[in-house]
């Protein structure tokens, strides 16, 4: 999917709520870019009045990487008041993997995405210990990037110690990698992850996102493609 660029109210006041930064790929301070992608988050929360897309979820056992063994087409409906709400589209293949692999997944995603604990998930400085990488700003799927190394101030399934790939000119998310600070479930080894984002209507959204991982169904990867994306803002 194409990266969106449109100028919006939320990325308007984005840009007024951000410490002035270096272009040109010179080094920023580490502080500078905390706070901005502090402000960055904030702004989104401000500003999106909730979105639907549509989910496509691939389960790849072992090696095998061409023919998922597992498949599920969700729509997703977010609004901040409720969180999200998933709507199973269409399912295929493995109905053990549906049921004890990605159900389970749609579950922990509605439960971290309620009003009452997704402030905790948030890739903000309250959540993670975060230090800029010197160097300068890098590409990174096709954007100019500062990259920060990210350490979760404490261990829970959905956040992540690895790096993270901020827009070098709106500390937006861009990209997150790494590996679960905690492990999922009883049977599941920690994941290594990685989310892919493009700013649409003003907004940073995923696209993409991998995660492999050891389990009671031995090597799993589950890859999710997002899509048809209808934003709300306020």
């Amino acid at each position: 999917m194409a990266s969106l660029k449109v100028i919006s109210k939320g990325a308007v006041l984005l840009c007024s709520a951000l410490t002035c930064a270096v272009s040109h790929g010179q080094q920023i301070d580490n502080a500078t870019a905390v706070h901005n992608i502090d402000a960055a988050v904030k702004a989104r929360i401000d500003h999106l009045a909730g979105y639907t897309d549509t989910e496509h979820y691939k389960v790849f056992r072992g090696k095998d990487m061409t023919e998922p063994a597992a498949e599920m087409v969700v729509k997703t409906t977010y609004l901040p008041g409720s969180g999200k709400n998933y709507q199973v589209l269409s399912h295929s293949g493995s109905s053990i993997l549906y049921k004890f692999l990605l159900q389970p997944i749609l579950a922990s995603e509605t439960d971290i995405n309620s009003p009452q604990k997704v402030a905790s998930a948030l890739m903000v400085s309250a959540n993670y210990d975060m230090q800029l990488k010197p160097g300068g700003s890098v590409q990174q799927d096709g954007r100019a990037c500062w990259v920060l190394a990210i350490v979760p101030r404490q261990k829970a399934p959905n956040l992540i110690e690895g790096a993270l790939w901020v827009d070098a000119h709106d500390f937006t998310i861009v990209h997150i990698e790494g590996v679960t600070s905690k492990s999922p479930s009883f049977w599941a080894a920690p994941a290594h992850v990685m989310r892919q984002y493009v700013e649409i209507n003003g907004f940073p959204e995923a696209t993409h996102a991998r995660a492999e991982s050891d389990s009671f169904f031995g090597k799993a990867v589950v890859t999710i493609d997002y899509e048809s994306y209808q934003i709300q803002s306020r």
